[in-house]
């Protein structure tokens, strides 16, 4: 099954199967398939053609996902930049924007160590 340019399992339950698009959680998912009324522990293979095609038009109208959802999070990081505020300078300067130890932590964001004693001295 295909939505939103993304092939989603065959072989999950559908509600699994749902979170594997870019803005969709589980809680999310359960609401969808609860609006368009079918089970949740139904696998997405042996979904038919017209339940495919209720769940597709569900979550265009109501959702955003993947490369759109993508592309406002880019923008409204851009935007936090452009102004100068607090959180844009963060981002600038690749440190965590939500608070957080910095000392220690906060490598994943911030990226790998440098080696010690890996440099040349001149």
């Amino acid at each position: 099954m295909r939505i939103a340019n993304t092939n989603i399992p065959d072989n999950k339950q559908i509600w699994v199967s749902l979170t594997h698009l870019f803005g969709i959680g589980e809680k999310t998912s359960k609401n969808i398939l609860k609006s368009v009324k079918i089970a949740d522990n139904k696998k997405t293979g042996t979904l038919t053609e017209s339940e495919q095609d209720l769940i597709r038009k569900y979550i265009q109208q109501h959702f955003k996902v993947e490369g759109d959802l993508r592309e406002e999070i880019y923008n409204n990081i851009k935007t936090l930049k452009e102004i100068g505020c607090y959180r844009g300078i963060r981002h600038k300067k690749r440190l965590p924007v939500r608070g957080g130890r910095t000392k220690t932590n906060a490598r994943t964001f911030k990226g790998r160590k440098p080696p010690v004693g890996a440099t040349k001295k001149k």
